[in-house]
């Protein structure tokens, strides 16, 4: 073989090989936007929209084909401020909160295996179970709901998630 055909084919072979390697990069970053990984393969899942509220939390992490998603209580995402209506409104918007995390990760409600409600009264169960139903109208996920003394800013409910590609 020719030195200039070598060259050429040398050459050739980068180009194909940083190609190649931009793809994996830019399809990768493209897949999974407001995720990074941490050093222990874990990775956090921060949805664009997500209010800050000034915790040390993370919205929810994914490990594996598993997300762990923190406690939401029913916050507006803009004001951050707890919903009006009561148990049924900040169930609602609770939900509404965790969906974005789900969406960030590239999953849904359908995905979510089990679920940890707590309530501040157990008074309010039916009512609280009444709009939980409208998201989980089929084979719901396992849940356990729990009374609680107090629950931060004054909220009725907060929901935790646990969900699986």
């Amino acid at each position: 073989m020719k030195k200039s055909n070598v060259i050429s084919l040398s050459l050739l072979v980068l180009v194909l090989g940083v190609f190649i390697g931009f793809q994996i990069t830019f399809t990768s970053a493209w897949s999974q936007p407001n995720w990074h990984q941490t050093q222990s393969g874990r990775s956090v899942i921060s949805p664009e929209n997500y209010p800050y509220f000034g915790f040390p939390y993370s919205p929810g992490i994914l490990v594996g084909d598993t997300l762990y998603i923190s406690g939401h209580l029913g916050r507006d995402p803009q004001t951050t401020e707890l919903v009006e209506g009561g148990i049924q409104a900040e169930t609602r918007q609770a939900i509404a909160n965790i969906q974005e995390v789900l969406t960030a990760a590239d999953m849904s409600l359908e995905n979510v295996a089990t679920v940890t409600a707590f309530i501040t009264d157990i008074n309010d169960f039916p009512e609280f179970n009444s709009v939980y139903r409208e998201y989980f109208p089929n084979d719901p996920p396992a849940r356990a709901t729990v009374q609680v003394a107090a629950l931060n800013v004054g909220a009725q409910v907060e929901l935790q998630m646990i969900a699986v590609r």
